[in-house]
C-alpha cells in the first residue's frame, strides 16, 4: 500500500473477447496504477494462470466478461474456484448488456466478488477492483492467522507432551520452524549452565556445529539473560552467532532473531535467521513469544525432575551393591542386576539384598510402590532395616511383619512389595515369605521351571503375613527373584507375563550371569519401570 493506504503494485487479468473493450478497460486500470494482462477467452485465461502459478506470480484479481466465446464468465469462475491454489483469487464479472438481478446469482454462487455494468466511470472500475483485492487479502491474512494459531496450538500440545529435555527442545524447534516457515533452533540452559539444543527436523540429519559453537551460544545466552525476566525480542549480528545451526557450515550475513524468556530459572531461546529483515512481523513475534513461554513452562519442571532423578539414581547406586561388592556368602553363588528405567521415566524404588545370617543366606528382592525420590528414599530405609532386623531374627515371615510395621509407623501412605528367601546351603532347605511380590522361580537341572507357591499381603497395609513356604533346593537348581518392572506391560495380564518369563528362563544358557543377561535382553527394552534381579545357586 502507498502512504494513503491505497493498494499499489496490483496485477489485473482482464478476460474479454472484444478487443476494443479490452483496450478501454486496460487503459482505465493502467491509469489507476495497476498492471494489466489481457486475454480473449476462458481457455487463454486458464493457460495464463497456469503459467503464472508455476512462476509463483498469480494476478491479484481477475476481471471477466460474462459472455465469452468458449465458456461463460460464470463457468470460468467456477473452474478457478475448484483449483486449490486459485480458490482465493478474487473474480469480478462485467457485462455491456443489462443483466437481471436473478441472472447474477450464478456468479455469486461460484464465488464472484462483484458485478460491473460497462461502460462505467473509471473511478467506479478502479474502486471495485481495489475493493475486491483488499477483501481477498484480508481473507488471506485471516486464513493465514488461523493456520498459524492452529500450528501454535498443535506445537504447544506436543511441547507439553515432552518427557525429556531433548524431546522438548526438538518439539519447540519444529514448532518455531512451522510457524515461520524457515529454519529454527532452540536452546536452553540448566542450573549448571549445561546447554540443551534442538534443531528443526530437516536439519538434524546433517553435519552439526562443533562443541566450540555450543559454548559460544551458551555464553551468549548467559550474557543476554543475565538479570532479565519475561520475554523479549533481540537480534544478534551474524559475526556473533556461530555458523552451521541453520544450514551446514553457513555463516549468515543476516541477523538472527532470538526469543528469550527466563520465567523462573530456565533461559529459553528460539532462534531463526531473519533473512535480512531487521525485525519479524509483530504477529509472528507474539506467536514466537507464546511458544517460548510454553517451552519455558515445560522446561523448568523437566530440569527439576532431572536433578531429582540424578539424586535418586545416585542414592540407589550407592546403596545397592554391585556384583563385585556382594559379601562373601557361604555355600552359594549369586548374580544380581539393577537396571533403571528409560531416561524419560521416573525413578522407582526397586532393590535387592543378599545377607549372611549365621550359616544361612537371606536374599530379598523388593519394590516400593511409586516413582519418585521418596520411593528411592524409602527403599534405602527398608533395605537398612532388613539388614538390622536379620541380626536378631532370621524367619522370613517375621521379617516381613517387621518391615510392614516400619512402613505403617513412618510412612503410612507408602506400600511396598518384597520377597524374602532364607537358604541353608548345607541342606538346601529354603523358606520363602512373599509380601505381594512375584514369587521366586526355581529352575531345575532337568529343564523344569516352577514358581514357588508363596503369597501374602503388601507391606504397609497392616494385614497378617502367613508362615513361610518351605522347599529344598538341589545343588544344580537356580533360584530366580525379579521385580515386576522386568515383565510388566500395559494391557498384558501379569499371569501371561509370568509365563513368558518362565519360558525365557528355561531357554537361557546355564549359569547365573547368563540367566540374568538373557532375561534383560528378552524383556529389558523400553522399560517403564526399574528392574532388579537376583539369581542364586547352592555350590555344595
Amino acid at each position: 500500500m502507498d502512504v494513503d493506504g491505497r493498494l499499489t503494485d496490483t496485477t489485473v487479468l482482464v478476460v474479454d473477447d472484444a478487443s476494443a473493450s479490452r483496450y478501454a478497460i486496460g487503459t482505465v486500470l493502467r491509469r489507476a496504477g495497476h498492471e494489466v494482462v489481457a486475454v480473449a477467452s476462458g481457455r487463454e485465461a486458464l493457460g495464463e494462470l497456469d503459467v503464472r502459478l508455476r512462476k509463483g506470480a498469480l494476478p491479484d484479481v481477475v476481471l471477466v466478461d460474462v459472455h465469452l466465446p468458449d465458456m461463460s464468465g460464470f463457468e470460468l469462475c467456477r473452474r478457478l474456484k475448484e483449483r486449490p491454489h486459485m480458490a482465493g483469487l478474487p473474480v469480478v464479472h462485467f457485462s455491456a448488456l443489462a443483466v437481471a438481478p436473478a441472472d447474477r446469482c450464478p456468479g455469486l454462487d461460484t464465488g464472484t466478488e462483484a458485478y460491473l455494468t460497462v461502460p462505467a466511470e473509471p473511478a467506479d472500475i478502479d474502486a471495485v477492483v481495489r475493493t475486491a483485492v483488499r477483501a481477498a487479502r484480508l481473507r488471506a491474512d485471516d486464513q493465514a492467522l488461523v493456520r498459524r494459531l492452529r500450528q501454535l496450538s498443535e506445537s504447544i500440545v506436543t511441547i507439553q507432551s515432552a518427557r525429556s529435555l531433548q524431546e522438548l527442545a526438538d518439539a519447540a524447534a519444529d514448532g518455531a520452524a512451522r510457524l515461520l516457515g524457515c529454519p529454527a533452533a532452540v536452546f536452553f540452559l540448566d542450573q549448571n549452565e549445561k546447554l540443551y539444543r534442538g534443531l528443526y527436523r530437516e536439519r538434524t540429519s546433517l553435519a552439526l556445529p562443533d562443541e566450540s559453537a555450543h559454548r559460544d551460544v551458551a555464553g551468549l545466552l548467559k550474557r543476554l539473560t543475565r538479570g532479565q525476566s519475561g520475554v523479549r525480542i533481540t537480534t544478534v549480528p551474524a559475526p556473533q552467532w556461530p555458523a552451521g545451526f541453520f544450514r551446514p557450515g553457513v555463516q549468515h550475513d543476516a541477523r538472527l532473531t532470538l526469543v528469550l524468556t527466563q520465567d523462573g530459572k530456565v533461559p529459553v531461546c528460539l532462534a531463526t535467521p531473519t533473512r535480512g529483515q531487521r525485525r519479524i512481523s509483530p504477529e509472528n513475534e507474539a506467536l514466537l513469544a507464546q511458544l517460548a513461554q510454553a517451552t519455558a513452562l515445560v522446561a523448568e519442571p523437566l530440569l527439576m525432575y532431572q536433578v531429582e532423578r540424578h539424586v535418586a539414581l545416585t542414592l540407589q547406586h550407592s546403596f545397592l551393591p554391585r556384583p563385585h561388592q556382594l559379601p562373601e556368602l557361604p555355600g552359594v553363588d549369586i548374580a544380581v542386576r539393577y537396571e533403571p528405567a528409560s531416561r524419560e521415566t521416573e525413578i522407582g524404588g526397586d532393590f535387592y539384598a543378599a545377607l549372611r545370617v549365621g550359616d544361612q543366606v537371606l536374599t530379598a528382592v523388593g519394590d516400593v510402590v511409586g516413582h519418585s525420590l521418596e520411593a528411592a528414599t524409602v527403599m534405602v530405609e527398608l533395605r537398612h532395616a532388613l539388614r538390622a532386623y536379620c541380626l536378631a531374627e532370621s524367619d522370613p515371615a517375621a521379617l516381613a511383619e517387621r518391615l510392614d510395621r516400619l512402613l505403617q509407623h513412618y510412612h503410612a501412605d507408602v506400600t511396598a512389595t518384597v520377597c524374602l528367601a532364607l537358604i541353608d546351603p548345607g541342606t538346601g532347605r529354603t523358606r520363602v515369605a512373599n509380601a505381594g511380590h512375584i514369587p521366586p522361580l526355581i529352575l531345575g537341572d532337568d529343564g523344569s521351571a516352577e514358581y514357588v507357591k508363596a503369597a501374602g499381603p503388601l507391606l504397609g497395609v497392616g494385614l497378617p503375613h502367613p508362615p513361610p513356604t518351605e522347599l529344598v533346593l538341589a545343588p544344580a537348581d537356580r533360584l530366580l527373584m525379579v521385580t515386576d518392572g522386568l515383565i510388566e506391560s500395559r494391557g498384558v495380564d501379569i499371569a501371561v507375563s509370568m509365563e513368558q518369563l518362565r519360558a525365557a528362563a528355561v531357554g537361557a544358557l546355564p549359569g547365573l550371569d547368563a540367566l540374568c543377561d538373557t532375561l534383560l535382553t528378552s524383556f529389558g527394552r523400553d522399560r517403564e519401570d526399574d528392574v532388579a534381579l537376583l539369581a542364586l545357586r547352592i555350590t555344595g
